[in-house]
């Protein structure tokens, strides 16, 4: 029927430890997203987003939703030639969202199989057992400049969640006085967190890929810190829904962690939970369902799963690469937990990796510290590394090139062979040692929970309480946290401790990135930097 020709960037391995049953039952079906170029589009819009980069707050003129549809969404005839493709081969077209550039195709194993040329196959892991295939995915010639990415073919779980649970109980650990912990309002209070501010116009998104949450425990968690419970809002996506499991060690612990971290630091934030499926094709889809949502209209998402750049493909990178940037010209900021295993990420191949989507150039990459501190006086915070027990994320990227704001950073090169310039990670940083960790609810527990994935809810929390007070939206934050000036203090450098592979040191460093909040003094500088621009030349 037609020439078909390899998508770059799709090819898909076997996981480690992973054994072929056979073929997959031919006649299950599947849903296969497709994301489409939006070539001239994604120019006009580098071009909107590279001006804000050296634009003040105040003067960035973000795009609405309508305004992005209706200029900025992938081109009709693309998608009439992706359904006649779908029609050809037997595939029902299931969803279009133009905006989002993506198309959802659905269809038998067999159809599947024939439409793409690949064979679809049942894999059995230690852990659980999944849909895969090896090699490349194809596509009829005349859509190679069209379709960028074919993702759902593979549905192995792709992220995990970066968080790490305390084990000791937190009266005993009190009682013997061997590790401090914190309640997310006393890290708020040591960070300096603005208290004055009622963030009711505001919404965080929070992407969640597995477990869920129960109303009693936010209920009484919220009542005994003496916070307004948050209203939640859940957006189900493509059949994933709130889903306690009942153990806070597993996805629970990570949903809570999210929800009690962000609305305890942002009191009166709505927060809309996006629960989505964890492939590929899902954490796509729940990204761009947030960044798009006109209901709930979050101003920040919070992201704290992820994986090392080389456990993803290429075409799946770059997909949400541009989603990410969609979102900066929307002004939406998304913040990301940069990982807990030191500078490895959990690879096992002795080179340094860091975590993705923490290291797309278009969000806030959050990595973690050990924060000593009580009431509002903090009495040291040095890098995060327990060493086997969980470290902080942070290095240089294998995918990403250096961003023209981090020019000045002084990112090192890779300590892998080659020694590669290229996307410094993190951003900024967070209490995160589970030591000195948040103190959390989860399926009728109490315990105490750390990971760098509370520290972008906890920065969730702060950019929406500044978009409150600036009475709009921080939006793409990277371009002017770099050029901060250093004398007014909205950020604690981080000098002490390593992630194994890099060292901190005074500025920025591949450990805590740009440091850890004073939430007030970063509030009173975007508020009032200069209306002539942020350019740090």
């Amino acid at each position: 029927m037609d020439n078909h020709i390899r998508i770059q960037g799709s090819e898909r391995k076997p996981l480690p430890n992973a054994r072929k049953l056979g073929p997959a039952d031919p006649n299950d079906t599947l849903s296969v997203t497709l994301f489409v170029r939006r070539s001239s589009i994604q120019s006009a819009l580098k071009t909107i987003v590279k001006e804000m980069e050296v634009r003040h707050p105040n003067e960035r003129n973000y795009l609405n939703h309508e305004e992005f549809s209706n200029t900025h969404s992938a081109y009709q005839e693309d998608i009439k030639k992706i359904e006649e493709f779908a029609d050809r081969y037997g595939l029902e077209v299931s969803e279009v969202n133009a905006a989002a550039g993506t198309i959802v195709l659905s269809g038998t194993i067999t159809t599947v199989n024939k439409a793409f040329k690949v064979e679809l196959c049942t894999y059995e892991h230690p852990e659980f057992t999944y849909r895969g295939r090896t090699g490349y995915v194809h596509i009829p010639e005349n859509l190679k400049d069209i379709v960028q990415a074919v993702l759902g073919l593979d549905n192995r779980p792709q992220t995990k969640p970066h968080f790490r649970i305390r084990r000791e109980n937190i009266e005993t650990a009190k009682q013997r006085k061997t590790v401090s912990s914190f309640t997310p309002p006393q890290v708020a209070k040591l960070y300096n967190f603005p208290t004055d501010i009622n963030c009711k116009d505001q919404c965080i998104g929070i992407i969640e890929l597995g477990g869920g949450y129960r109303n009693a425990d936010l209920k009484e968690y919220f009542t005994r810190l003496g916070v307004p419970v948050p209203h939640i809002t859940d957006v189900s996506i493509k059949g994933a829904k709130n889903k306690p499991t009942g153990s806070p060690d597993g996805p629970d612990g990570e949903v809570v962690l999210d929800i009690e971290v962000a609305a305890a630091v942002a009191p009166g934030v709505k927060i809309a939970m996006y629960f989505a499926p964890n492939t590929d094709a899902g954490f796509l889809k729940a990204i761009t369902t947030a960044i798009h949502d006109t209901n709930n209209k979050p101003s920040v998402i919070s992201i704290s799963w992820g994986a090392s750049e080389s456990e993803w493909t290429n075409q799946a990178i770059e997909a949400m690469n541009q989603v990410f940037h969609d979102a900066a010209a929307l002004g939406v900021t998304i913040c990301c937990a940069s990982g807990d295993n030191g500078s490895s990420d959990g690879v096992n191949d002795g080179l340094a990796h860091v975590d993705f989507p923490a290291s797309s150039p278009y969000v806030l990459a959050c990595g973690g510290t050990r924060l000593d501190g009580a009431g509002q006086t903090i009495q040291k915070e040095v890098v995060w590394n327990e060493g086997e027990h969980g470290a902080t994320g942070g290095g240089v990227s294998d995918v990403f090139d250096l961003p023209d704001w981090q020019a000045n950073a002084r990112v090192p090169a890779s300590v892998n062979p080659g020694g590669r310039v290229g996307r410094g990670v993190p951003d900024v940083a967070g209490n995160a040692d589970p030591a000195t960790g948040y103190e959390v609810q989860a399926d009728g527990q109490q315990f105490v929970v750390g990971g760098t994935s509370a520290v972008a809810p906890l920065w969730a929390g702060l950019i929406v309480m500044i978009n409150q007070k600036l009475e709009h939206p921080l939006g793409f934050a990277n371009p002017f946290l770099y050029p901060l000036p250093v004398q007014d203090q909205p950020l604690h450098d981080i000098t002490e401790g390593n992630n194994i592979g890099y060292e901190s040191h005074a500025g920025w460093d591949a450990c805590t990135g740009l440091g850890s909040p004073d939430g007030t003094k970063l509030l009173n500088v975007l508020a009032s930097l200069s209306n002539t621009g942020i350019s740090s030349e």
